[in-house]
């Protein structure tokens, strides 16, 4: 097997007084190409602990439509050695909290357990993900509990209107798909088709398992060798594509109370260089409450109550946004205020002053996020899947420091002042109505 230590914890960050340690991570890749990346924190006594695939929505087939989510809850349900009773009560026989989530990219199966408890949690974490056992009987019935969930997300208007926005951004690329699938796609999905999937997408060389907490590399290295070292499978491909974003407005009719709205475009690749410019630009746009679009459109005005700046980002592709919601009848102010905030930035920039408070709360958070194993978890399973580099807290602030006003400028004048624009939204309104605001 192959060991790559990370960097030793040699520099330090000096926070309100406070001295944090870099980021150390170890990374030992296994001979079926398993890797494991985990961080000591040796204060804690619990883990986080994450099985990351490298697999999404994106690399569905048409007749698979939400087959990675759906074998997300399938894969809970057991295998031939264990139901899902069995998966359920060990968990909580141990007080563990375990879920998983599933992405456009990749899929996480994640666990948070006692430090003691770590072998058991692997132990049934290791055989759902191997040996599933796909009954007849529990498919037909999961089948239901996901069309629940589209049904929940349906009603709820929030979540409707960014279904709409990326399937405006992203229109007729694999990213457009929804992650849930549809109703009719996991109706009509066989046994035949979740097995095909899991059989091409899961495998020792598409996954990644990531911990962070009261763990101990050499051992975790060993339990996961010993639990996983006989699985084979070799690393997975994605079909990757620039989009073609073209305006265009999708909105979803309903008498609602609030008009839910996002308006935005094409953003950055996750690899782009000038993602800490972006993060910057986002952040006194519209991310906390001395953002520009908070003050202008809530207190100055008070139209809305939520508005917020967001951005997506993939190995290929990304998008930004705005979302706002706001009595119907100010739909029109909302809008063009959001527009007008979005023209000042291109022309203007931002002030030094801004600059500086963005960067400040920037580096809270990431001192925040130290704080927080399952999210330091997330962050080294994710950026060893997408093959990012892992930065340490020195390296980050090094890149945020280095953000200056011209670069913020120009990355808003090559997103906020591209003619490309889209808008998702729901509410008491047809498309025409809003097509005018997706115009500079």
């Amino acid at each position: 097997m192959t060991v790559k230590p990370g960097p030793k914890c040699l520099a330090h960050w000096h926070v309100a007084g406070n001295t944090l340690p870099s980021v150390h991570y170890d990374l030992t890749t296994l001979p079926n190409g398993l890797r494991v990346i985990s961080e000591a924190m040796p204060s804690l006594r619990s883990i986080a602990l994450g099985c990351w695939i490298d697999t999404g929505t994106r690399d569905e087939m048409p007749d698979e439509a939400g087959v990675s989510h759906f074998l997300e809850h399938l894969l809970f349900k057991g295998s031939e050695k264990l139901s899902a009773r069995d998966v359920s009560e060990t968990f909580d026989s141990i007080g563990a909290e375990s879920n998983a989530f599933t992405s456009k990219e990749y899929t996480c199966f994640w666990a948070r357990l006692l430090d003691q408890d770590l072998g058991t949690g692997l132990d049934v974490l290791s055989e759902i993900i191997q040996r599933p056992a796909f009954r007849t009987n529990e498919i037909q019935s999961e089948s239901q509990v996901v069309i629940e969930e589209i049904n929940m997300y349906e009603d709820d208007p929030n979540d409707v209107t960014f279904e709409c926005f990326t399937s405006a951004v992203f229109a007729d690329h694999d990213l457009e798909a929804p992650v849930l699938g549809t109703r009719e796609s996991i109706r009509e999905m066989s046994r035949e088709d979740i097995v095909g999937y899991w059989g091409r997408r899961y495998g020792a060389g598409s996954m990644v398992v990531a911990a962070a907490g009261s763990v101990e590399h050499a051992d975790l290295v060993e339990m996961i060798a010993d639990r996983f070292g006989d699985w084979s499978g070799a690393a997975v491909d994605h079909d990757l594509s620039p989009v073609e974003t073209t305006p265009r407005v999708n909105v979803r009719r309903r008498e609602t109370e609030q008009a839910h709205i996002v308006l935005g475009g094409p953003g950055l690749r996750r690899e782009d260089d000038r993602r800490w410019a972006f993060e910057v630009l986002n952040h006194v746009m519209g991310s906390g409450m001395s953002s520009r679009l908070f003050r202008e459109v809530r207190e100055e005005r008070g139209l809305a109550y939520s508005i917020y700046a967001f951005k997506l980002a993939y190995a290929d592709n990304g998008a930004w946004g705005v979302y706002v919601g706001t009595t119907p009848s100010q739909t029109e102010t909302a809008l063009n205020v959001i527009r007008e905030e979005l023209a000042k930035v291109v022309e203007e920039g931002i002030s030094s002053e801004e600059l500086e408070r963005a960067k400040g709360s920037m580096r809270g958070g990431l001192a925040l996020a130290l704080e927080d194993a399952n999210s330091r978890m997330v962050r080294l399973g994710r950026d060893e899947l997408a093959g990012m580099p892992h930065l340490s807290v020195d390296e980050r602030l090094e890149k945020l420091e280095a953000v200056d006003l011209q670069a913020v400028q120009d990355v808003a004048a090559n997103l906020y002042g591209a003619d490309t624009r889209v808008i998702g939204a729901v509410g008491p309104f047809d498309a025409g109505d809003l097509e005018g605001y997706i115009q500079l």
